[in-house]
């Protein structure tokens, strides 16, 4: 027998697997589908690290098992390749960035086949193609049509080293992610998507879809819908606030206001406002920080009081102070809220603070001592015509009577932002609009697309803070498609979330040039049947899909509502320092080196062993050499092979039990149970001292999701005529997974002092009479008079003796 060498096998079958389109997904549409779908990768110069194979590996293995089961399955790869990290470095060794992606593609693509996934490579796609981004365009310029793409004054995290526009997610503690560069807030002329239009149907579908808990509370609580009531102040000097509360019954309790520093309040009554050098100077450093940060509830509450103008409550005429504080977002609401500090925390600590009164509107609590929030079932006090009305009565009370009023109205309200949608970049998807003078935006012909991107000299970006592309002229002026007069490009290119918004629909039919994919395609494949992808993505790319997905089902194109059926996420790999991997941290661990070392079964076999698949563990390269052991045990079961093809007797139902823990284990992300349950089976061969082909068989059809490499080469040596692929999984008898015999304890008073082995279905006399057959537990109930038996089937025998 040849020792196990992965290098060999491994290379050998890759090329096979390439060679004959093995995982190619059918054109028969008769078959069953499948598709199994993964976050496609951003291809950066570092590589892979050993985190990456984790999630594709899981889905590796779901994918391997359906084809197995007769499906046809459709596993896809491709990349997500425009974004700012390739541009930057771009400028940093002036190499343009279609240079540095395709030799970043090169790299990811070799690790990636090395690793041994069953990927339909026939299908990969690119969104820097333009071929691709050709639709990425055409949806875009549907959005448009449809008004769900409008340009406006927004405010954004801009970054003065890097000049561009950063997401929250990408400031930490007031500098950028990536440069470490300063942080400011800046009004700049963006592109949105109205996304907030589906924020109801975002949420509602949520749920016709099988997502794991987690991932459909963040996207609820992304969304954020609240009901309440819109009320308007009136502001001494003429102007008016409007808030939105969900507590309209709690206005009794509104003490002071509170504004966004950006709020046009304080344009508007600049000439009355007594302190304006103290507020500018408060706007400045609320400037200096990002959403989140301003909205981090952990923070000491900081603010000033705008003096000069009052505000007047509504439902008592009484004249209360207005703040300023960068706790109120004009992102968010109203920009402008009313403050409750008797039932509302932060509230009751601004207040203390500013020496700011506290009333109690709602019985029950302590307000001296802090806020007093359990109020959704309480009873209203100090509250004029609501005094002694439970909170929901209250609520529809003060609501009809603010309409009645013409002051506030009922109100639905979301979280949900539109999306930022321009970048002044260079690296990513013209926007395929041109401005007209006369027409305004007007939209290029779809003839014309792909709109290219051009090429540069220079990739910087501009010190006013324009795209690289507002420099070049050429391409910049052209005419109106409407008028035929002169006109201007759209020089802001699309995020790096617009490719991948819809590449899972590219995937069904990557090669048409007519649509972004057939009719008969898409209503094949969608949808996706099971997608698995990182937490960090659920708030921002899982939600932007599903709503590009649900406009594309709005205007014919898709046919289902939903992208995806099913969401599943992962834990990460963190260093053996149990820290996030990193180059900083010095932990990063590279998988070509595992696969050099070890094998690429063995580091496929090891992710999925580390543990629990949906938390985050450390790295032990010990582990990893425990799972190479396993292998090269799996290998050496051909010392004791028999050539009988069935199953063994005496292995059967340890057979029949690991087939149905993998089945069923796979199916439920816990690949290191079913994983466990092999190495049992393998314990289980070894005792017993020989295995007939049929046992082995068996083995390597459930090990072979996992291992591929190996499997199939044992496969082959069993049967050169035929290969693992194109096997069925095998099924388990129910009937044979049950236990004939059964350990119990045997207890005497009440306390264990041994065990018998039993039949499961024993009698309590077949039980008794089994303890008095055994000589070893004879000495516990001997000379003793037994006064009482107690028998639990299947669990305990307890004898009561004096």
């Amino acid at each position: 027998m040849t020792d196990y060498n992965p290098k060999v096998i491994e290379k050998k079958w890759q090329e096979i697997w390439e060679r004959e389109g093995t995982f190619n997904a059918s054109e028969d549409m008769s078959k069953p589908k499948f598709y199994a779908l993964i976050e496609f990768p951003y291809p950066s110069g570092q590589g892979l690290h050993v985190g990456h194979p984790r999630p594709y590996t899981a889905l590796d293995i779901v994918a391997r098992k359906r084809r197995l089961q007769g499906y046809n399955v459709l596993f896809p790869i491709g990349w997500d390749a425009f974004g700012l990290p390739t541009e930057n470095y771009a400028i940093q060794n002036k190499i343009h960035p279609k240079k540095v992606t395709e030799r970043n593609v090169a790299r990811f693509k070799q690790q990636l086949k090395s690793l041994g996934f069953s990927f339909d490579w026939s299908r990969e796609i690119n969104t820097t193609d333009p071929e691709y981004y050709k639709w990425t365009q055409w949806i875009f310029l549907k959005l448009f049509e449809k008004g769900l793409a409008y340009k406006k004054e927004a405010a954004i995290n801009w970054c003065t080293s890097c000049k561009v526009g950063l997401a929250n997610e990408e400031v930490v503690n007031g500098t950028c992610e990536r440069c470490h560069g300063e942080v400011v807030r800046k009004v700049k002329n963006q592109w949105m998507l109205k996304i907030t239009e589906y924020a109801e149907k975002l949420l509602e579908d949520l749920g016709t879809v099988d997502y794991i808990q987690r991932v459909k509370v963040q996207q609820e609580n992304w969304i954020g819908r609240s009901t309440g009531a819109e009320v308007d102040f009136e502001v001494t000097g003429g102007s008016k606030l409007r808030v939105f509360t969900t507590r309209p019954d709690t206005l009794f309790g509104a003490t002071y206001m509170v504004i966004a520093p950006e709020h046009p309040l304080i344009e508007e009554q600049k000439h009355r406002i007594a302190n304006m050098d103290e507020i500018r100077a408060y706007q400045e450093m609320a400037n200096r920080k990002s959403d989140f940060e301003r909205t981090e509830l952990a923070k000491d509450k900081t603010g000033v009081e705008i003096k000069g103008i009052k505000a007047v409550n509504p439902v008592n005429n009484k004249e209360i102070p207005i703040f300023i504080s960068d706790y109120v977002l004009m992102s968010y609401g109203t920009g402008a809220i009313m403050a409750v500090p008797g039932h509302d925390t932060r509230d009751w600590e601004f207040a203390r603070k500013f020496n700011l009164p506290i009333v109690e509107v709602v019985a029950g609590g302590n307000i001296e001592q802090e806020a007093y929030t359990d109020i959704e079932n309480g009873v209203m006090v100090n509250s004029g015509f609501l005094n002694g009305m439970p909170v929901k009565e209250a609520k529809e009370a003060i609501t009809a009577w603010l309409e009645e009023k013409g002051i506030g109205k009922f109100k639905v309200n979301y979280k949900l932002r539109d999306w930022v949608f321009s970048r002044q970049r260079y690296w990513g998807e013209p926007i395929p609009l041109v401005y007209c003078d006369d027409c305004g935006w007007v939209p290029i012909p779809e003839s014309e697309l792909p709109l290219l991107l051009p090429e540069v000299e220079s990739y910087e970006p501009t010190d006013t803070g324009e795209s690289p592309l507002a420099n070049m002229t050429d391409w910049v002026n052209t005419t109106c498609p409407k008028c035929g007069k002169s006109a201007k490009r759209e020089t802001d290119t699309m995020p790096q979330w617009a490719g991948s918004s819809w590449y899972f629909l590219r995937y069904t039919d990557p090669h048409n040039k007519e649509a972004l994919a057939g009719k008969e395609a898409l209503e094949y494949w969608m949808p996706v049947d099971w997608y698995n992808g990182g937490m960090e993505h659920t708030t921002l790319h899982l939600l932007y899909s599903r709503f590009w997905h649900k406009f594309l089902y709005d205007i014919g194109v898709v046919p289902t509502p939903e992208p995806y059926q099913k969401r599943t996420s992962h834990g990460m790999i963190l260093g053996e320092n149990n820290e996030k991997m990193s180059k900083s941290r010095g932990n990063v661990i590279n998988p070509d080196d595992i696969v050099e070392e070890f094998g690429a079964d063995t580091l496929r076999l090891y992710e999925m062993f580390i543990g629990d698949f949906e938390r985050s563990v450390p790295w032990s390269q010990n582990g990893v050499r425990g799972c190479r052991r396993f292998l090269d045990r799996v290998w050496r079961i051909q010392e004791f092979l028999t050539d009988e093809e069935g199953i063994s007797p005496q292995l059967e139902r340890n057979i029949h039990k690991t087939i149905k823990k993998v089945s069923e284990d796979f199916e439920s992300l816990k690949y290191n149970t079913a994983i466990a349950a092999m190495m049992s089976l393998v314990n289980d061969f070894y005792a017993a001292g020989k295995v007939t082909k049929g046992d082995f068989r068996v083995l390597l059809i459930l090990l072979n999701p996992v291992a591929p490499h190996i499997t199939e080469e044992l496969w082959s040596m069993l049967d050169s005529s035929s290969r693992i692929t194109d096997q069925k999984w095998p099924e388990w008898d129910e009937s044979k997974t049950v236990e004939d015999m059964v350990e119990i304890a045997v207890q005497v008073n009440g306390k264990v002092r041994g065990k018998v082995v039993l039949p499961v279905d024993a009698t309590q006399e077949e039980a008794k009479a089994a303890l008095m057959e055994d000589e070893k537990l004879r000495h516990l109930y001997e000379g003793k008079n037994i006064v009482k038996v107690i028998y639990v089937p299947g669990r305990i025998l307890n004898i009561v003796v004096k």
